[in-house]
């Protein structure tokens, strides 16, 4: 082995010329001969540890002549001059980065907020006492209620309650149609099938049960449970339908997934979150709230514009967005929360979701984009030895009201536009006594059932502003 351009070490880096090197193989036929093609790197110091030389080796060929050896280049600079390339290197892509930033906000046209306001101007809500009245409450539990759905006809809800129980209601009479006893009483979560002829609902026996409503009562007078949906490693706190798909639902779990089932044929589609890295680091919460006197719940939120897209929210104080055909991550993750996310809920546009935090906040972001829209943050006192959470969401029709559950029993009426409160449903003569833990809108927008500690729901219809709604 011979080096051109000899030089010993000290003298190579502080060169500038480009030594090469090459191999004789008359000279030295004891070199092992490579048996492929091989890329070959490597970089040296000089004894003064002053300069820094690298280079590598391009190719290894067998020839018809013998071994060939490419020639490489080498490559010289003192540590100082390094360091100050990297620093060069790193000011240019925060530089690129800067630019970035710059260059998406310019183009966000999907603010809302922002779009909307300066359309219709930023004349506010303004209620009066027939606007927004309690209409009925629905008594018949004997255990805080913990969960409430409605059906798409808007006549009938169903509410699961910590007595063990489901009731399904007439919303229109108050009349109580079914009362189903579970086998797990810690239900945490309910929901109406498309349909209107199945519920669904789950808790702490880490299943979610199926029961058809038109299916024979037992000698006891009781529905059997039709199918039972196991898979889950922790509790189930939520599960909703896919809108436009009858025989799939979603459920979240305390074990930091959430999963798309066949109601059919009971087996599980696609897992969400779980090993992979863009998923959940911790439980993913829902209609029910996290607390110290209260089961921590995850939550999801099927798009109804695009059935493939659903939203999740966690104690990991994230949001993330998921399309039902890529399991393997999450699309999109939401920061800014400074507490577990109890609750999310979409836009009516399925472009935006809004979520509820133990931070005392509601959000508004933007799916496409990630920004975000809006924070809508209540009064309170400081002093406050129990911080008021936010246990449930629900915007209306247009999108234009932001309905929230607080777990100090306030239930605001939220200007989404501007972000200001129309009214306190928790301060009127009628309002519940306990914790608001969940609310839900009729598919029409006419109107909202909440439900609470108190052990009672109760629904409040709209009166002229049903054109906002």
């Amino acid at each position: 082995m011979e080096i051109k351009n000899d030089t010993d070490l000290e003298s190579l880096s502080g060169s500038s010329s480009e030594p090469t090197l090459s191999y004789d193989r008359a000279r030295d036929e004891s070199v092992p001969v490579p048996s492929g093609p091989e890329r070959l790197a490597s970089h040296a110091s000089s004894p003064s540890r002053s300069h820094f030389s690298r280079g590598s080796f391009q190719s290894w060929s067998r020839g018809a002549e013998g071994l060939e050896l490419g020639s490489c280049s080498i490559e010289q600079m003192s540590f100082p001059e390094l360091k100050e390339r990297h620093a060069a290197a790193t000011a240019t892509v925060n530089s690129l980065r800067e630019r970035l930033k710059q260059r998406r906000q310019q183009l966000l046209d999907t603010d809302v907020v922002a779009n909307y306001t300066r359309t219709q101007g930023r004349t506010a809500v303004n209620f009066s006492s027939t606007d927004l009245v309690c209409c009925r409450t629905l008594q018949g539990h004997t255990g805080k209620v913990y969960s409430l759905d409605w059906t798409s006809e808007r006549n009938r809800i169903v509410s699961a309650s910590q007595d063990g129980r489901l009731i399904v209601w007439n919303a229109l009479t108050s009349q109580k149609t079914h009362a189903i006893k579970l086998p797990c009483a810690w239900v945490m979560t309910c929901a109406f099938a498309p349909n209107g002829h199945s519920i669904s609902c789950g808790g702490l026996d880490s299943a979610c049960s199926i029961f058809n409503l038109n299916s024979q009562v037992d000698r006891d007078g009781n529905i059997p449970v039709s199918r039972v949906l196991m898979g889950h490693k922790g509790y189930v706190s939520s599960c909703q339908y896919v809108p436009d798909r009858e025989s799939h639902l979603v459920t979240s779990s305390g074990d930091q997934t959430c999963v798309l089932w066949d109601v059919t044929t009971g087996q599980r589609i696609s897992i969400f979150g779980g090993e992979f890295p863009s998923g959940h680091t911790s439980d993913v919460l829902s209609y029910n709230v996290s607390s110290k006197n209260n089961f921590p719940s995850p939550s999801v939120s099927v798009s109804s514009s695009n059935s493939n897209m659903f939203v999740s929210g966690s104690c990991d104080a994230t949001a993330r967005l998921w399309d039902a055909r890529i399991a393997s991550r999450a699309i999109r993750t939401y920061n800014g929360h400074q507490g577990d996310v109890n609750t999310v809920k979409f836009f009516p546009d399925g472009q935006r979701f809004g979520s509820g935090s133990d931070d005392g906040k509601c959000r508004l972001f933007d799916m496409r984009t990630g920004h975000l829209l809006q924070v809508y943050a209540q009064q309170h006192n400081n002093n406050e030895p129990d911080f008021p959470f936010v246990t449930s969401i629900a915007f209306s029709i247009s999108g234009r009201l932001l309905f929230a559950g607080y777990s100090n029993g306030d239930c605001y009426v939220w200007d989404t536009l501007l972000a200001e409160v129309v009214v306190n449903l928790g301060k009127l003569q009628s309002s519940h006594e306990g914790r608001i833990s969940c609310l839900g809108l009729s598919d029409d927008g006419s109107a909202l059932c909440t439900g609470s500690w108190d052990k009672n729901l109760k629904i409040w219809a709209f009166g002229g502003l049903r054109k906002v709604i």
